[in-house]
């Protein structure tokens, strides 16, 4: 008896982080898209929001150090919104150009894989991918202001994918891929700002230039481009899958 009460908990578990919730009202994407660029676009609330983006940075430097067969040694994030992730192996070489170019990308297209999920209304799993994703970064953590920040940010998210009405589950969800996809652009321009002032002499573009021996304002644009076209494309994704009229790829491309 005690085994099938299990067999349908696990059944009811998996159709909730499964299941498709119905498209929410227009309004409140509409809202949520202005909420987030609220908090990209004026210094204040960007700065305490920033950390966020710090944590997606980091995790993608991490994620692709795996990807390319790299020892990751561990991920520091600082009060500053700064961060740092250390792995080993060749000094150079694709897997290192790679785990630099990870960076500042991952963001924006950690917000288009977001937008997708939302297109098909599984809300739900984009909290619980969310909730795993949180938890294998923190095993790597190697810092207590990185712990706390990534602890906080589970939490949130954990709390309401659990305790939050449908409607609550909704607005938080869309408003985090509205976040991700603007604030995914903001710190490539904060990057070269830095580089034009003679700052950031090791950031990502310009370690990526001595390896690559391409400028490092090559390697910004690149950043840009991608986070934008993202932006564009995760915007089309979330509009077309809340039900709100945009043209259709075929028509775009005619």
């Amino acid at each position: 008896m005690a085994s099938w009460r299990t067999v349908h908990l696990l059944a009811d578990l998996w159709n909730r982080v499964l299941g498709a919730q119905p498209a929410p009202p227009k309004l409140l994407v509409a809202v949520t898209a202005a909420v987030a660029l609220a908090v990209v676009v004026p210094y204040q609330p960007w700065k305490l929001a920033r950390h966020v983006i710090t944590i997606a940075h980091e995790g993608g430097h991490g994620l692709v150090a795996l990807l390319t067969g790299r020892r990751l040694a561990g991920i520091r994030l600082h009060s500053d919104t700064s961060g740092l992730t250390v792995s080993s192996g060749r000094p150079s070489g694709p897997g290192m150009v790679l785990t630099l170019l990870a960076g500042y990308v991952t963001p924006s297209l950690l917000g288009l894989a977001w937008a997708a999920v939302l297109a098909t209304g599984r809300i739900t799993l984009l909290l619980w991918t969310s909730l795993v994703v949180l938890a294998a970064m923190l095993v790597m953590i190697r810092n207590a202001f990185g712990v706390v920040s990534v602890v906080v940010t589970g939490t949130a998210v954990f709390v309401v994918s659990w305790y939050a009405s449908p409607a609550v589950q909704a607005a938080f969800a869309y408003l985090a891929v509205w976040f991700l996809l603007a604030g995914g652009v903001r710190p490539v321009f904060e990057l070269q700002r830095l580089r034009r002032r003679g700052g950031m002499r090791d950031s990502d573009a310009d370690q990526v230039a001595r390896l690559t021996r391409v400028p490092g304002l090559v390697w910004v644009g690149v950043f840009l481009a991608v986070n934008v076209l993202a932006l564009a494309a995760g915007t089309w994704l979330t509009l077309r899958g809340a039900g709100i009229g945009v043209p259709s790829l075929g028509r775009l491309a005619g």
